[in-house]
């Protein structure tokens, strides 16, 4: 969607920053800022009204004082409550997920080394995966925590470089190392209070409320190659789906 064409009404000077400010607001009821919820840098705003920062600064505190924008430092402006969105009916992986809503996630590695492989992970990944590779990934927005991913891998992952594993998804990483694609997943949401070390990791308090994710993924073999747990954030960011009504065959 692109901004308003409106112009504004110069008579009254001290009602050039109410105008700018109902024009924004309508702009982001439209879902002009969509995908990422970032609005334009002040310059770019002044730019655009031929108006002064101070106007366009007092057009911006009206929206902040009326919850519709949050200003980050040195970030800028964006829409608040912005909800980051993780479509169920779509196969992506979660750093996936991020960039096709026009973000600029990054993954952080905060461990990654062999393990004998759990048994309930083992019922997963197959009896024969006596050992596999624990990746944990912090995944970042705007240097902000949104999610901690911990996953259990084949241990070949491990020829891959620390680099390699850090900017790569993990269906990027799986269908590399393989030469197949991964086709199906099973996942499942639930909740729980966060640890000191989730905590720690999330820059949050203990006992804050996380969504979590499991995943197992398969590959067109049908060989499980992924069990992953997404601990994550809630206050933006939420999980979707279409459903379609199915009428009952009689």
């Amino acid at each position: 969607m692109k901004p308003s064409s409106s112009t504004l009404a110069r008579e009254n000077a001290a009602s050039l920053y109410l105008q700018i400010a109902s024009l924004l607001h309508e702009e982001i009821n439209r879902g002009v800022y969509d995908p990422s919820g970032k609005l334009p840098s002040e310059a770019a705003l002044c730019q655009r009204f031929s108006v002064s920062r101070v106007t366009v600064r007092l057009a911006l505190d009206k929206l902040t004082e009326e919850n519709v924008v949050e200003r980050k430092q040195g970030k800028g402006t964006f829409v608040a409550g912005k909800q980051l969105r993780h479509g169920l009916d779509t196969l992506r992986s979660f750093h996936e997920s991020l960039v096709i809503q026009g973000l600029k996630p990054e993954m952080r590695i905060l461990s990654r080394h062999i393990v004998h492989t759990p048994d309930n992970v083992r019922n997963s990944l197959g009896v024969n995966m006596e050992r596999s590779l624990l990746l944990e990934r912090l995944h970042v927005v705007d240097c902000e925590p949104i999610a901690l991913g911990r996953s259990y891998l084949p241990v070949e992952v491990e020829t891959l470089s620390w680099e390699q594993t850090e900017q790569q998804p993990t269906y990027a990483i799986l269908e590399s190392l393989t030469g197949l694609r991964v086709v199906r997943a099973d996942i499942g949401i639930s909740a729980q209070a966060a640890d000191k070390p989730l905590a720690d990791s999330l820059k949050i308090t203990v006992g804050m409320p996380l969504l979590v994710m499991r995943r197992l993924s398969y590959l067109s073999n049908e060989d499980c190659c992924d069990h992953s747990v997404f601990y994550i954030r809630p206050q933006h960011y939420e999980f979707v789906m279409s459903s379609y009504f199915k009428p009952v065959l009689k």
